[in-house]
């Protein structure tokens, strides 16, 4: 299902440029998720760091949709194969994607399978229980929705697309949510989608209540963002990687924050419920990191610092899994009784030298740094891991 691809002759010069920017957006994105997953302690974390506890934007927010951004990057270059092909190619292909990304999604979360039962011992978990939606999930579910999207609606309808759903995700979140505060975590209608379809028993807890912030519904939007990177891409190979095109992503990034903020008094920016406002707002910022990134790397060819984020982009979705894989393990291993391994390691490794915030993010630091080390080997050995 996964192959993993070594390769032996080295890149054209013309393809090293063509995908450059786009390796560091997704490898920057990629350290930043493994960064904001993994503090050593959840009690103790820096501001930007945390996510909003529900209206607001945080640095933290707008992770993830950068990823999505970089996944309809991406697509802007893959999709072109498929133009003189059979749709039934495209759809097998997209289909097939998608579905092994989600069941990836799936089974890191009913990792490792097993739980500690109270009386010693090791129990099967109870995978009726395990929340279905998740990250790897959505990613799947937008690409597959923004590939249809551009395959068949093309550049015009894609526009037309991202509009209509922007604008009925707030009708629908508005008429359907309960008055008098419609976007509330209690009353929305995302929450009442998915209750339509998902017992609360397999919803995200960690709001209180049965939540998901990947949910069935608000994926549409989150849908919009890969569409506005396939379309930022078409945009950037059209008019090149030069200081004109970075000064047009800059004047485009600053109008949709615009947009967004104005939109924000009566659509509050929610990234839990993936809002219009909100969409708009990560697609712009994301428009504003990517132009620094090509102005650095493409127009004043600054490079070095560049392969630290590179080596992430090139691997993104193997070292993401792995870092749920690799922190799940040490989280299942007991030291005793009321010690887990990576509790043992925070403690002795960076509590013993450090406190509060800074060790947190200490620990956060280096592990990312652990998983950038395994990126660097495949990367020198050529290997890539592609779904």
């Amino acid at each position: 299902m996964i192959n993993a691809v070594a390769e032996t002759t080295p890149l054209t010069e013309k393809k090293s440029e063509r995908y450059l920017s786009l390796d560091v957006l997704r490898g920057l994105t990629v350290a930043l998720m493994i960064i904001v997953n993994t503090p050593g302690s959840w009690s103790t974390i820096y501001a930007p760091l945390r996510h909003a506890t529900w209206h607001g934007f945080t640095v933290t927010d707008l992770v993830f949709p950068a990823f999505l951004f970089a996944v309809g990057n991406a697509m802007s270059f893959s999709m072109r194969k498929f133009s003189l092909q059979p749709d039934s190619v495209f759809l097998k292909k997209v289909f097939k994607r998608a579905a092994i990304i989600f069941l990836i999604g799936l089974g890191l979360r009913a990792f490792p399978f097993v739980a500690h039962a109270e009386g010693g011992g090791l129990e099967v978990i109870d995978f009726t229980a395990i929340r279905i939606m998740g990250v790897l999930q959505r990613i799947a579910l937008a690409y597959l929705i923004g590939s249809l999207v551009v395959h068949y609606l093309k550049t015009k309808g894609a526009f037309i697309f991202s509009g209509v759903v922007l604008l009925g995700y707030w009708a629908v979140l508005y008429f359907f949510g309960d008055q008098p505060d419609p976007y509330s975590l209690e009353g929305n209608a995302a929450l009442k989608f998915d209750l339509l379809f998902f017992s609360p028993v397999v919803l995200y807890k960690g709001y209180g209540i049965p939540f998901d912030p990947e949910g069935l519904l608000s994926t549409l939007p989150a849908a919009v963002n890969v569409i506005a990177g396939y379309l930022v891409g078409m945009a950037i190979q059209k008019f090149g990687n030069n200081l004109s095109t970075v000064f047009k992503l800059n004047l485009m990034g600053a109008a949709l924050i615009v947009i967004a903020l104005v939109w924000d008094l009566v659509f509050p920016i929610n990234k839990a419920l993936w809002t219009s406002s909100y969409t708009l707002h990560t697609i712009g910022l994301v428009m504003l990191v990517l132009a620094a990134i090509m102005l650095l790397i493409e127009v004043l060819k600054v490079r070095k610092w560049a392969y630290f984020f590179e080596v992430f982009g090139k691997n993104p979705l193997f070292i993401y899994a792995m870092s749920i894989l690799i922190i799940k393990t040490l989280s299942f291993i007991k030291m005793d009784e009321q010690t887990r391994l990576s509790r043992w390691i925070y403690q002795n490794w960076f509590l013993s030298w450090s406190e509060g915030e800074f060790a947190s993010l200490m620990f956060a630091l280096a592990y990312m740094l652990v998983h950038w080390l395994m990126g660097y080997i495949m990367d020198r050995k050529r290997i890539y891991i592609r779904v």
